[in-house]
């Protein structure tokens, strides 16, 4: 995943298996780091993943969502374990840290080095766009396009699959962790230099409606 992102993002391909085994690889790692006095709480959660996985695979609907339901149920599962030791209070910062922050630096300076590269760095953002939508998110998730055209671009997400499924278990408070991961890459775009602008201003797992991601190129 690490050559993944530092390569040029204008020649990245999606690889949803790729991808999130090595962000759940890295979250259950930073946990483990985070609660060095908790023997055993890693290993356990990593075995209530692999049953959660093994007990839900009715949300698989293509292969991407087979990766996808796999990410969104390590979270879950860190969660159910968690709340065995400790309240709310300082599960969820917990595993904001462990979920958003170790391939942070990692995704920002990839994304901000293919822009600098790109000779249209708004074409590129959009074309990445495209692909991690119809490679990367897959069926499972619903998009909608309400702008696409030189100078704006819209990825509107009207069905989110992590919210569907953390729903379902009862968790939809762990979904405002998920959204946040994406200021990894976001962080990575500078209007000044790019020549575009971005903004998200509402997400599903923060009690919108939908998720519209939003790219405008600056004239």
């Amino acid at each position: 995943m690490g050559d993944r992102y530092v390569a040029d993002l204008g020649d990245y391909r999606p690889d949803p298996e790729a991808e999130n085994k090595a962000l759940i690889e890295a979250f259950f790692g930073a946990l483990g780091e985070a609660l060095p006095e908790h023997e055993g709480l890693i290993e356990r959660a990593r075995a209530r993943h692999e049953r959660l996985v093994a007990e839900q695979g009715h949300w698989v609907v293509d292969e991407a969502s087979r990766h996808n339901l796999s990410l969104t149920l390590a979270v879950l599962a860190a969660y159910r374990e968690l709340a065995g030791v400790m309240g709310d209070d300082e599960a969820l910062p917990l595993i904001r840290r462990a979920f958003v922050e170790p391939l942070g630096p990692m995704m920002t300076e990839g994304t901000r080095a293919a822009l600098d590269a790109s000779a249209d760095p708004f074409a590129t953002m959009v074309e990445i766009s495209r692909r991690r939508e119809r490679d990367y998110f897959g069926a499972a998730f619903t998009f909608a396009h309400p702008e696409d055209d030189e100078d704006r671009y819209t990825a509107l997400v009207e069905r989110c699959f992590y919210n569907d499924v953390l729903v379902a278990n009862g968790a939809a408070l762990l979904m405002p962790i998920l959204c946040e991961f994406d200021a990894n890459w976001i962080n990575g775009i500078v209007p000044e230099r790019h020549r575009f602008t971005f903004e998200r201003p509402t997400t599903i797992g923060t009690g919108g409606v939908g998720c519209p991601f939003r790219f405008r190129r600056m004239r």
